[in-house]
C-alpha cells in the first residue's frame, strides 16, 4: 500500500492491505490503529485467547500472521488505549460478519467466486441517453420464506424470486438499501458496522457476488446505497475504535448527527482513504454498477444547514472520490441523494463540480406529491407546482425518486397519498405515475408502489402481495407495468433527458382547469403528453402542438383494462394548423405519437 497516499486521502485500495487476508497457510491480520497502546488478536483459531500484534511500518499500523486461521472463522481485535483498558473491536477492513447481535468479524476468501458477466460489464453506462427505470428494494422485506422478522431469503434465493419479477414488470436496474453490515434492524443499513462486511441477515459475500452476477446476466444492472457521512455509534465497530476518536469528530457538536449517529471526519487523509476504498471494493469484488450516496447535504453543509456554512474538506473529499471512482471504473452510475441547491453537483470534478452522474430531485417529489395530496378545488391554486421543476431542472442532472423515505414513518405510501376515496385513489395515481414517466429525468420506484400498496413500509414484513388478488389492484399493477413496459420502448421519453430541445411545454397555463401538456422529443420521435388532474371532464380541450398533422394515442391512464372508464382507442386525430380538439376525461394522463 502507498502509506503515504493512504495518510493524505489518495488511496482507494486500502482494503488489499488491511483487513484479514488468508495466504497460503492461515492468515495475515492488519489494522490502523495508531492511537492503540497494544492490540491482542483473539478468535476461534485461538480459543478467544490474546494473540499480540506487532507495530508494523511507521508504529500506526499492526500486523499478526496465524498459521491456524481458516476462512469461516470468526476474530476481533482487543485495542488497549492510553487509558490501558482492552476494549472489543470488529475489523474495521473486515470482509464479514457474524450476524447481530454477534459483532465478531470473519474471514473470507474473496478470490473464491469466479463472475460470468463479462459481456454485460463491457456494455453498461451510465445510462445518459438510454432508460433508467430503477426499481428500489429493501432485500428484507421484498419478500419472505415465512412472516417473522427474523426471516430472509439469502442472496441466491433472493435472485431467483428477484430478477424474473424485475424482467417482468419492466425494471432495468435494482437499487438495493445499504448492505454493509448493520446492527439495529431498523436503521435499515444507514448505521453501519461493516463498511466491506456484506451483512449476514442475506448470507455470504459469495453469494452476493452470484447475486450480481445473476443480475448482469438478465441485463439488470445493480446500484447499491453507500453511506459515505456517517456511522453506527456501537462501541465495538468504528467510534474511538484505537481509543481516540480515529474515524469521527472529537466534538460533538459536529461530530452527532441528526440520527444521533457518528458524523465521519472528512478533513482525515485515513477516514478519506477508507470510505473512497470502501466505495471501490464494492464496485471492483462485487460487480456493483453504481452507488447511490446517502445524506450527501450532511456533507456539503455542516449538519446539513446552509446557515452553518459549506464543509469544505467534505466537499473536496467527495470531488475527489467521485473523480477517482470514475478514473477506475467509468461507466459506473454515482447519484446523490441531495436536497439542497448547491451548485454543480452534478458537474465534473474536473470542472469544479462534486463529479456526481445523477442528484435525486427531491423538490420535485416533494411538489407533485403534496399537489396530488390537496383536493381538486385548491389544485388550481397550487397549480404551479407542477411547472416549477422545469424552472430548476436543467441546473443538474436530475432522477426522479418515489424511494422508501416516502412511504414510511407516517407520511402515508404512494397510493395513499392521493386525495380522496379508496376509488379516487387508483385513476389519480395512475395518471401521476404517467406525468412522472413523462417528465424528464431517470426514474426510481419503491417496491410495492407497483401494486398500489396501501400499508407503510415495515422493514419486519414483506410486501402485501395478497393485494393482487383484487381487481383494482390487479389492473393498477397491469397499468405499471405496461407503463414501465412503454418507457422503455419510446426514445422520446428518455434520449434527450438532459438537453433542452427534449422538452416543451406545450400548455402549462391551464390553473383552472388543472390541465397540463408538453412535448417529449428524441431520435425522431415526438410524443406529446396530455394531463387533466381535476375531477371534471373537459370534452373541448384544444391543443397546439406546433407542425403537428395528426396525434396517434399511445397510452391513456383512463382506459377500462387499467380500472378506467374509456374503451382502448388508437383512431388517429387529424389537426388543422397543428390545433386538435380532445376531450379529457378526470384525473387523466395519455400519451400521443405527434406526426
Amino acid at each position: 500500500m502507498d502509506f503515504y497516499g493512504f495518510y493524505t486521502g489518495k488511496v482507494f485500495d486500502a482494503w488489499r492491505y488491511l483487513g484479514a487476508h488468508t495466504e497460503g497457510e492461515g492468515a495475515t491480520f492488519r489494522t490502523f490503529a495508531p492511537g492503540a497502546r497494544r492490540i491482542g488478536l483473539i478468535g476461534e483459531f485461538n480459543g478467544w485467547q490474546e494473540q499480540p500484534m506487532n507495530r508494523i511500518h511507521d508504529g500506526n499500523f499492526w500486523e499478526l500472521h496465524v498459521q491456524e486461521a481458516k476462512a469461516g472463522e470468526m476474530y476481533k481485535y482487543r485495542i488497549y488505549g492510553a487509558d490501558g483498558q482492552g476494549r472489543d473491536h470488529c475489523d474495521p477492513y473486515g470482509f464479514g460478519m457474524e450476524l447481530r447481535p454477534g459483532s465478531a468479524s470473519l474471514i473470507r476468501d474473496m478470490d473464491g467466486y469466479a463472475f460470468s458477466d463479462g459481456v454485460w460489464m463491457q456494455s453498461r453506462g451510465d445510462c445518459r441517453n438510454k432508460p433508467l427505470n430503477i426499481y428500489e428494494v429493501h432485500m428484507g422485506s421484498f419478500r419472505k420464506p415465512f412472516q417473522e422478522a427474523d426471516a430472509w431469503y439469502n442472496y441466491v434465493e433472493m435472485g431467483e424470486i428477484l430478477i424474473p419479477y424485475l424482467r417482468e414488470k419492466g425494471y432495468n436496474y435494482l437499487e438495493i438499501m445499504p448492505l454493509s453490515e448493520y446492527p439495529c434492524d431498523e436503521s435499515w443499513g444507514y448505521q453501519s458496522t461493516g463498511f466491506f462486511s456484506p451483512t449476514a441477515r442475506y448470507g455470504t459475500a459469495d453469494q452476493l457476488k452470484a447475486f450480481v452476477n445473476e443480475c448482469h446476466r438478465n441485463e439488470i444492472g445493480v446500484i447499491m446505497d453507500f453511506v459515505p457521512v456517517h456511522f453506527a455509534v456501537d462501541d465495538y465497530a468504528l467510534a474511538r475504535y484505537d481509543g481516540t476518536a480515529l474515524y469521527e469528530y472529537p466534538n460533538s457538536a459536529v461530530g452527532v448527527s441528526e440520527w444521533g449517529s457518528c458524523n465521519f471526519m472528512h478533513s482525515r487523509g485515513e477516514v478519506r482513504s477508507f470510505l473512497q476504498s470502501a466505495a471501490n471494493y464494492w464496485l471492483s469484488e462485487f460487480h456493483m454498477d453504481g452507488l447511490r450516496m446517502d445524506a450527501i447535504s450532511r456533507a456539503i453543509y455542516w449538519q446539513g444547514c446552509p446557515e452553518r456554512g459549506v464543509n469544505r474538506n467534505a466537499v473536496e473529499f467527495l470531488r475527489e472520490m467521485n473523480q477517482g471512482l470514475k478514473r477506475l471504473h467509468p461507466a459506473v452510475i454515482l447519484a446523490a441523494e441531495d436536497s439542497t441547491s448547491f451548485p454543480g453537483v452534478t458537474k465534473a470534478a474536473q470542472e469544479g463540480g462534486l463529479g456526481f452522474d445523477y442528484k435525486w430531485d427531491m423538490g420535485w417529489m416533494n411538489d407533485t406529491l403534496n399537489y396530488f395530496r390537496t383536493a381538486p378545488k385548491y389544485r388550481s391554486e397550487n397549480y404551479h407546482r407542477l411547472t416549477f421543476s422545469m424552472m430548476y431542472y436543467y441546473d443538474d442532472r436530475f432522477l426522479l425518486p418515489l424511494s422508501h423515505d416516502e412511504v414510511v414513518h407516517g407520511k402515508a405510501t404512494i397510493l395513499q397519498k392521493m386525495y380522496g376515496d379508496y376509488g379516487e385513489k387508483f385513476p389519480q395515481a395512475r395518471a401521476f405515475y404517467m406525468y412522472m414517466y413523462a417528465h424528464p429525468g431517470k426514474k426510481l420506484n419503491f417496491m410495492g408502489n407497483e401494486i398500489g400498496q396501501f400499508r407503510e413500509w415495515d422493514e419486519k414484513r414483506e410486501q402485501d402481495w395478497n393485494l393482487l388478488d383484487y381487481p383494482a389492484h390487479q389492473q393498477f399493477a397491469r397499468f405499471m407495468e405496461e407503463l414501465n413496459a412503454f418507457y422503455g420502448e419510446h426514445p422520446a421519453l428518455w434520449d434527450k433527458d438532459y438537453e433542452r430541445e427534449g422538452f416543451v411545454w406545450l400548455d402549462c397555463h391551464q390553473e383552472q382547469k388543472c390541465i397540463y401538456a408538453f412535448e417529449r422529443t428524441g431520435r425522431r420521435e415526438r410524443i406529446a403528453a396530455v394531463f387533466n388532474f381535476s375531477d371534471r371532464e373537459w370534452k373541448e380541450y384544444t391543443l397546439s402542438v406546433p407542425g403537428g398533422r395528426k396525434l396517434r394515442p399511445l397510452l391513456s391512464s383512463q382506459w377500462e383494462v387499467y380500472g378506467g372508464i374509456r374503451k382502448r382507442d388508437s383512431d388517429e386525430l387529424t389537426g388543422q394548423d397543428g390545433e386538435f380538439v380532445l376531450s379529457l376525461p378526470p384525473y387523466s394522463g395519455s400519451y400521443f405519437q405527434v406526426d
